[in-house]
């Protein structure tokens, strides 16, 4: 495997209910890239997340993630699921939420340990959040409750964060703040794949792309792929029109 693929997908099938929802998808994300996948509502973007971390039956196809399976490399990667598919109605704080991301490392039977719960308040700090640490997460703004899981993410000290609209429903300073520690972590070399929606901010936000419409229309650097012939291929077309 080439040294500058981190996550490499072949041949991935994936259906629901007996009813295919993606056709042999070959996909290569990029070490250290910001990259973004889009497409068309249906076109089966989450369902490619869940089925490169395995948490969703695939019908053929295979993943590696650094050369390895995903169960071999589980605690280098985070996800952060879509919004409204959490029970925000769970009576936890943010802190403990936080919390969640380093008992990969220390197991479920194991307490938090004083540097544990330091690094989960530094986490919520890196996302501003620092303040509502014993706020009950119900109680927070959507955009909040998205920094939180960042924040959790953070905590792992994981290597690639997978994301699912992250940037869906939230405030302008969120969507700021989640930006900037993108481009941190890239800075960190660190990976980062995400589902996003906004044409307009994609290539201000992201380095590589992903096109995807049941197969995969397009990948690769963002000033390549991002192009009006690939939009249209993927029925995105529609009223917007690429800069030149």
């Amino acid at each position: 495997m080439s040294k500058n693929i981190i996550v490499k997908v072949e041949d991935l099938t994936m259906a629901y209910h007996d009813k295919p929802v993606l056709w042999d998808n070959d996909v290569n994300i990029i070490e250290n890239s910001r990259t973004a996948i889009i497409g068309p509502n249906g076109a089966g973007k989450s369902t490619l997340l869940k089925g490169i971390l395995g948490l969703q039956k695939t019908l053929s196809g295979t993943v590696e993630i650094m050369g390895k399976s995903v169960k071999q490399v589980h605690k280098k990667i985070a996800y952060i699921p879509q919004s409204n598919s959490v029970n925000w109605d769970f009576p936890t704080t943010a802190l403990d939420v936080v919390l969640m991301g380093r008992y990969v490392h220390l197991g479920w039977i194991k307490r938090p340990k004083k540097k544990d719960i330091e690094t989960a308040r530094n986490a919520l700090h890196k996302m501003g959040m620092q303040d509502y640490a014993k706020r009950q997460i119900s109680q927070l703004s959507g955009g909040q409750k998205q920094r939180v899981f960042i924040a959790r993410a953070i905590a792992q000290n994981a290597e690639i964060y997978f994301m699912d609209e992250p940037l869906a429903g939230v405030d302008k300073n969120t969507e700021k703040v989640i930006i900037d520690f993108l481009k941190d972590s890239q800075k960190e070399g660190k990976t980062s794949i995400v589902i996003h929606h906004d044409l307009n901010t994609l290539a201000d936000y992201f380095d590589h792309l992903v096109i995807l419409n049941k197969r995969i229309i397009a990948q690769g650097k963002m000033s390549e792929t991002l192009t009006q012939a690939n939009l249209d291929a993927a029925d995105m077309g529609g009223g917007f029109k690429i800069n030149a």
